[in-house]
């Protein structure tokens, strides 16, 4: 079994990583405050529309009813939206990470080794 552990020298490669995932970080974070203040403002649009309709109409039942059903359904498909976002961005940074792994350890183990290496950690190939 292979033991040696590559060095945990800081590398090009290194700071490259850090800086995708704080560009990443960064981008999530715009994400959220522009899509938050877009429901919010859209809220805010729909709730002066629901006061003109119901200074209007005098109804104040129906329309309520309409609009709490378009509010709920705003904030639903945000916060689904962002939920969804965060966990493909998740993913991604894990691949990241991994794919990182798996070239350091490609470049550690060399071509000598690999079939020996690839053998004993995934076992021998079925043809």
């Amino acid at each position: 079994m292979v033991t040696d552990k590559p060095s945990s020298e800081s590398s090009p490669l290194d700071a490259l990583m850090r800086q995708d995932e704080l560009t990443a970080a960064q981008a999530d974070a715009t994400r959220w405050r522009y899509g938050f203040l877009v429901v919010v403002a859209g809220i805010v649009a729909l709730l002066i529309a629901f006061g003109a309709a119901v200074f209007a109409s005098g109804e104040f039942a129906a329309l309520f009813a309409g609009v709490a059903g378009v509010i709920g359904t705003i904030i639903g498909a945000y916060f689904g939206v962002q939920a969804g976002q965060s966990g493909k961005a998740r993913v991604e940074a894990e691949l990241a990470r991994t794919q990182e792994m798996v070239v350091r350890l490609a470049a550690y183990v060399g071509p000598t080794n690999a079939p020996r290496v690839i053998d004993e950690v995934l076992g021998r190939r079925r043809s």
